[in-house]
């Protein structure tokens, strides 16, 4: 059987952002995670969901996961279990495996594995070109080319706008998710939803225009 589509296996924030951005670009895509909730949220963009809480190869493989063309590990905090996942999924034949890693040790082992690592919350080049640039983001992941999704935290000069105040359209950028409290992060927001001290925007688009927004809109 051919392998095709995306598996993501975690819903954190960026699992949940790249479920979105992914099934929205027309890809087939398959998520596991053990919070029904999180699960939920993304049910009406991806193909298929599945509720799993130990992510031993059996388990993995009745997903589909196996079917997979690429598959993102998005578990960070658990190394053990961001570890044996990924050599899971890499014996269950899987084309290609990228997995988060939050630590230098992390990533090394991910990658003598076999796996692709990125590192979302670490000093990489282009988070390190935001910072100079004067970037608001908390996180960014790179994907293929200069194409990311990017965290910023909401500054006083947005405070109390619509989500439409940004035109983010005019910057050619995507609104995937919007974070408010703590560790809360939506996909189904309205269009009028007004921005609070404290938000967070997640943004897909290419980087030089994630910087352009920022310096136009964010900074001002």
């Amino acid at each position: 059987m051919r392998k095709s589509g995306y598996g993501i296996i975690g819903l954190g924030r960026f699992g949940m952002a790249l479920a979105k951005v992914l099934s929205e670009a027309g890809a087939d895509v398959i998520v596991i995670d053990k919070d029904e909730d999180k699960l939920r949220e993304v049910r009406d963009y991806v193909q298929e969901t599945f509720l799993t809480g130990k992510l031993t190869k059996e388990a993995l493989e009745a997903c589909g996961i196996g079917e997979c063309e690429t598959v993102i590990v998005c578990i960070g905090q658990k190394v053990d279990v961001s570890v044996l996942t990924t050599l899971n999924v890499l014996n269950l034949g899987v084309k290609r495996v990228i997995a988060k890693a939050d630590s230098n040790d992390h990533g090394i082992i991910l990658e003598r594995i076999g796996a692709e690592v990125v590192y979302p919350e670490s000093e990489t080049a282009t988070r390190l070109a935001a910072v100079l640039m004067g970037s608001k983001a908390m996180d960014i992941m790179s994907l293929n080319g200069d194409y990311i999704i990017s965290e910023i935290k909401v500054t006083k000069k947005l405070y109390g706008k619509k989500l439409t105040d940004l035109n983010l359209e005019k910057y050619d950028l995507k609104l995937v998710a919007l974070e408010y409290e703590p560790d809360k992060t939506i996909i189904d927001f309205e269009p009028d939803e007004v921005l609070e001290q404290e938000d967070a925007i997640v943004v897909a688009g290419k980087f030089s225009d994630v910087e352009r927004f920022e310096r136009k809109v964010v900074n001002g």
